[in-house]
């Protein structure tokens, strides 16, 4: 598949660092005076960063990019010295991304690459337990860009959630990951690897009672309006990308009744049928009082 990834000059790059809260994915730093693009992971290109760089440094490349690979990162990393090394490991654990964090310092031990890594493999723990250590941690750490966009996963109190049916206690989110919004999440984002994936209409969670429930529970969800959001193509995109790359199991398209809705089913099948693998693909359509009027697989 093509991607859009954000391209440094740095000739052209003073280090003034006003781009770095325009990157809504939090992959731009500052270090050693430059720009840093300290993790192509969370790059959309979507180019909300550019047009704040004075010295014009941003452009935005497309080219055909393979899945996500930690160990070819890390390659392209080690270069440019320890403090971006870094700067991509503290980025990795900030989102939650434990795997790929677990192969970065893997490799980085493999090579016995002279760094001090113990921020991250405390006590001397190997790479499983420092994964078991790390996972569900929602710290915010070092994240550079938009909190509202930062990407984190949530700890879900089962216990809470079976309380929930009593009136003394109000019923819990079932929401494990955020960004939830298509244009700004990541199609190869941790949470996405195996998943069982909701694809919402945004209106549904308003007028069914029992969204989180009966239908998010241990889901991952992307939320899109057909009618009113623009580029639609890249929700193609990043759809046939979790499927081909993200290996997600299933996608269950919630849609309302209206007619402008039906848009959402296309742009999954369209991607069902560019992706190099099949997965089951399920459409339920919801009134407008929130009874499902039908269920079908497709």
């Amino acid at each position: 598949m093509k991607r859009e990834i954000i391209v440094i000059d740095e000739e052209k790059c003073n280090g003034c660092g006003a781009c770095v809260p325009e990157c809504h994915e939090g992959a731009l730093q500052i270090i050693d005076g430059k720009a840093r693009l300290v993790s192509d992971l969370f790059c959309d290109g979507l180019g909300a960063c550019i047009g704040h760089c004075p010295e014009d440094a941003l452009t935005i490349e497309e080219r055909e990019a393979e899945p996500y690979n930690e160990v070819k990162v890390m390659e392209l990393m080690i270069p440019k010295g320890e403090n971006t090394i870094l700067a991509h490991l503290r980025h990795l654990k900030d989102h939650g991304e434990t795997g790929f964090l677990a192969e970065a310092i893997s490799y980085l031990e493999e090579i016995n690459y002279p760094m001090d890594l113990s921020d991250f493999n405390n006590n001397e723990m190997n790479v499983k337990d420092m994964v078991n250590d790390l996972f569900g941690s929602t710290g915010n750490g070092g994240f550079a860009g938009c909190p509202g966009s930062q990407e984190r996963v949530f700890n879900i109190d089962m216990e809470q959630v079976a309380a929930a049916g009593s009136p003394q206690v109000e019923a819990k989110s079932e929401l494990k990951q955020w960004p939830v919004q298509l244009h700004l999440l990541n199609p190869q984002a941790g949470y996405f690897r195996n998943a069982d994936v909701v694809l919402t209409a945004d209106c549904v969670a308003y007028a069914m009672g029992n969204y989180h429930q009966k239908y998010l529970k241990g889901n991952s969800i992307a939320i899109a309006c057909p009618k009113l959001d623009s580029n639609l193509e890249s929700y193609v995109a990043k759809l046939t990308s979790m499927i081909s790359d993200s290996m997600i199991n299933t996608m269950t398209i919630l849609r309302m009744q209206v007619p402008c809705c039906g848009g959402l089913v296309q742009m999954a099948q369209i991607a069902a049928n560019q992706a190099n693998r099949k997965i089951p693909l399920k459409e339920i359509v919801v009134g407008v009082e929130g009874d499902v009027l039908s269920e079908q697989w497709l």
